[in-house]
């Protein structure tokens, strides 16, 4: 269903460097925007060989995300930034798992806009929120946490559109997969990346995609499963249109760890239609659970 495209490696010598839980690819595959768990963002551009390989990212300017009072957020409980959607308009979405929130920045080095927060939210686990963040064509965010609060309770899927927060459906929990990341293709559908730890063998992480609509996510498929240790900590994804078809990128978060790497891992989607089909699963479409 999937083709590996490459894995690049990405270092830059400086401390606030890692931890990537969010990230964003420009249309044409050649800028990006990344998020770190300890609340500062990174943008640049992506060099690519004549192939459409990474063969490097620049970095053309870094900040520190601002609470809404203008105030530089600390790493930790306040600053714990997870998910990272950019709308049409530049406006950068960030969803936090720590103290649970959604916040919109016009720019990088703007005060965050902090939306509504709905009664739900406080009832999610605590640094176990809302890790997965994305937004589609029409401006509607949508977001739904790492962890559910029970192994068979179901995710709580998220939405906020015309001002106003609702829960319209659930995803069900399906073994030990967790979501971590999560964008919305040129081809309006959902993607979902998840992660699986198996302690010492570290992790595996899985992509499924959804068809999106106003009773749910269905039709779902799994494009990707990867094996323990295969790649590191893969966090956050960026789905788009490469010119040869849907493209997935991911980065990983290193925990700040020497024994970890920042990675970024690419693939490209093959359709049915070029004679490899993927697995379909139902999804819960009910309303949905705390």
């Amino acid at each position: 269903m999937v083709e590996h495209l490459g894995t690049h490696v990405w270092q830059v010598d400086h401390p606030d460097f890692g931890g990537f839980s969010g990230l964003d690819i420009g249309p044409d595959g050649a800028s990006y925007t990344a998020l770190s768990d300890r609340a500062t963002l990174w943008w640049g551009s992506v060099l690519r060989e004549p192939d459409g390989r990474i063969r490097g990212l620049t970095v053309a300017g870094s900040a520190r995300l601002q609470s809404s009072k203008g105030e530089p957020l600390p790493p930790g409980l306040i600053g714990d930034a997870e998910g990272l959607a950019v709308g049409k308009d530049g406006s950068i979405w960030i969803s936090f798992e720590g103290s649970t929130r959604v916040a919109r920045h016009p720019t990088p080095d703007s005060p965050a806009e902090v939306l509504p927060i709905p009664a739900g939210f406080k009832e999610l686990p605590r640094n176990a929120s809302l890790e997965a963040l994305a937004i589609d064509a029409d401006g509607t965010i949508w977001t739904l946490p790492e962890r559910s609060g029970g192994r068979s309770r179901p995710f709580p899927v998220w939405r906020y559109r015309d001002g106003v927060w609702d829960q319209p459906f659930s995803l069900p929990r399906l073994d030990d997969w967790l979501p971590v990341g999560a964008d919305i293709g040129p081809d309006g559908r959902f993607y979902l990346l998840e992660r699986r730890f198996h302690g010492i063998r570290g992790f595996s992480n899985r992509v499924r995609r959804f068809d999106l609509g106003e009773g749910g996510l269905t039709g779902a498929e799994t494009l990707l499963e990867t094996r323990p240790l295969q790649y590191d900590n893969l966090e956050g994804i960026a789905v788009w249109d490469d010119g040869q078809g849907i493209r997935l990128t991911m980065i990983s978060d290193d925990n700040f760890l020497f024994l970890q790497r920042t990675e970024v891992v690419e693939y490209r989607v093959r359709e049915p239609e070029d004679g490899i089909a993927g697995t379909r699963a139902g999804v819960d479409s009910g309303a949905g659970a705390s």
